[in-house]
């Protein structure tokens, strides 16, 4: 195949924004690759995993209302160019993540956690640092940064053969693995309508380095919240 020059004085098109952010997430992605793989090492994970169900509740259930509230900003500034196609994307993305954190409820009692132990404990402050961002950045500059935070947890799927692994490793029954499976299943064409609206949107060079901010951010504290998982006796 030949690929035809830009016309003489024509300057090339700019790269996507999506493939823009995920060259910019690759620069997180070995220290992040290297948290999961130790958080998924056989030796101890059975214990590991019922505290890692913990704090991704904790985490998974700020996704719903931060995606509110991002809603609820866009809805405020209908002169904003991005409003409406962002304000559209979260309200549907909304109805996609209502209840997972319900989910990871149940899979933790069927792990024989406790989840009235875990609803009346405080969240760890890794988990408030990640959400908190969020919500200070789309208060005080603009929702759109929350697509960064989406862009790195759907960009960092479980692979389908996970939860299969963690059972034979755990000696869990499958149904403690609802939350690795579905996510399996379904982050990626949640990961592919993501960078649709990202090349769709009509970001300023400003507001995809807020983009990408956010997603670096995500992706360091969700690296630095699985090295505490793994650590002993981490939580």
């Amino acid at each position: 195949m030949t690929v035809s020059p830009a016309a003489p004085g024509t300057a090339p098109a700019p790269p996507a924004a999506s493939a823009v952010l995920r060259t910019r997430l690759a620069l997180a992605a070995p220290t992040l690759q290297a948290a999961c793989t130790a958080l998924w090492q056989p030796a101890g994970l059975r214990p590991r995993y019922l505290r890692y169900l913990a704090a991704m509740h904790a985490l998974v259930r700020a996704s719903v209302p931060l995606m509110e509230l991002a809603a609820r900003r866009c809805a405020e500034t209908p002169g904003d160019p991005l409003a409406e196609r962002l304000g559209r994307y979260l309200t549907q993305h909304v109805e996609e993540e209502r209840d997972h954190d319900t989910w990871l409820l149940a899979d933790l009692a069927v792990a024989g956690g406790d989840p009235a132990a875990l609803l009346a404990a405080q969240p760890p402050t890794a988990v408030a640092e990640l959400a908190g961002a969020q919500y200070y950045w789309i208060e005080h500059h603009h929702p759109v940064a929350l697509l960064g935070y989406i862009l790195t947890l759907e960009h960092n799927a479980p692979s389908p053969r996970l939860a299969p692994r963690l059972a034979r490793d755990t000696g869990l029954p499958p149904a403690a693995f609802r939350t690795v499976h579905e996510h399996a299943e379904l982050d990626g064409g949640h990961a592919a309508d993501l960078d649709t609206l990202l090349d769709e949107l009509p970001l300023t060079p400003a507001q995809l380095t807020a983009v990408a901010v956010s997603a670096l951010h995500t992706a360091d504290g969700i690296t630095r919240l699985f090295v505490r998982l793994t650590a002993p006796g981490g939580q």
